[in-house]
């Protein structure tokens, strides 16, 4: 090949390789004129995802992301607007903005609607389950048959009952604006307690006169004596039948062991209730008295007492 052919072919070469390279450095400059930007976009029902993209028109934005807006939905800033400098779009049920600015109108303050939208915060829903105490009742019943000097004898202890509620929760701004109950559920059912009205029968002989409920202790007479507790379980009882010594169904609210000193059938006022002495135990000696209760956790959480006890029969 003579040289002038070969300088040819390398001039063709050097200008080929040039178009490359200004191609190259157009595209780079394109893309290098273009404004990438991440775009905050919040649901109407508070689900926020974040896009990339090089658009400012917020229909073209929502365009893009396969977004339509509903009927009863509004976007901010405004669906022919371009996004501002926070680079976010919010989009919220019509509904609750106008209650938001009927209440804002009722307190007299100057605002716009955009304004309003500006600092609009979702709503969020979660779904909270709750325990709770239901209080037990207390239910008189007159057996005084019209006397006038009566007192009032607990028949049946109260217990409160307990339901699990399951609820609805609306928050906006980290603030519950709305509570619906879904559904309830009862645990345990309460417990009524049970008082009776009844005539004070006082017996007199020339005088007053104390029967004796065993030897040795007299109706009427208060001492204080160690109380605490106890179930029908292995740890308490040794047995889990829940028989007493004096072969009753031991009974919470009614039951108690004691020394031999009050015979079986006693009754006894105790902080202000009255139980029956049923019940013995080896170590329930001298002035101490056991309350049966229907757990053993019951037992633990009822602890040591120190308590007033009076004979009533």
């Amino acid at each position: 090949m003579k040289k002038k052919d070969r300088a040819s072919i390398s001039i063709i070469k050097i200008i080929g390789v040039s178009l490359i390279i200004i191609f190259i450095l157009g595209v780079t400059a394109k893309a290098t004129d273009l404004n990438f930007r991440s775009v905050e976009i919040t649901l109407s029902n508070g689900y926020k995802m974040t896009v990339v993209t090089t658009k400012t028109n917020v229909y073209e934005i929502l365009e893009d992301n396969n977004i339509i807006i509903e009927e009863d939905e509004r976007v901010t800033p405004g669906i022919e607007e371009d996004i501002n400098e926070s680079n976010k779009i919010v989009i919220t049920d019509k509904s609750v903005q106008e209650v938001q600015i009927a209440k804002i109108s009722e307190s007299g303050i100057e605002t716009t609607l955009d304004e309003i939208l500006k600092g609009y915060s979702p709503i969020i829903e979660k779904i909270v389950v709750e325990q709770q105490i239901i209080p037990y009742e207390t239910i008189t019943k007159d057996a005084a048959q019209g006397a006038t000097d009566t007192k009032n004898k607990v028949i049946q202890q109260g217990e409160d009952g307990l339901k699990e509620v399951t609820y609805k929760i609306k928050y906006q701004n980290n603030e519950e604006i709305e509570r619906t109950v879904i559904s309830e559920n009862i645990i345990k059912e309460p417990v009524d307690r049970i008082v009776q009205v009844q005539k004070n029968i006082v017996t007199t002989n020339r005088g007053s006169v104390e029967r004796k409920a065993t030897t040795g202790t007299k109706v009427g007479e208060t001492k204080i004596f160690k109380v605490t507790a106890y179930c029908s379980c292995a740890k308490c009882c040794g047995k889990t039948n829940g028989i007493t010594a004096s072969g009753t169904k031991a009974t919470a609210g009614r039951t108690i062991a004691t020394s031999s000193q009050f015979s079986f059938g006693t009754k006894l006022d105790i902080g202000g209730y009255t139980y029956v002495v049923e019940d013995r135990g080896g170590a329930i000696k001298g002035n101490r008295i056991d309350i049966y209760m229907n757990s053993h956790a019951e037992a633990i959480a009822w602890g040591v007492k120190y308590l007033p006890v009076t004979v009533v029969e």
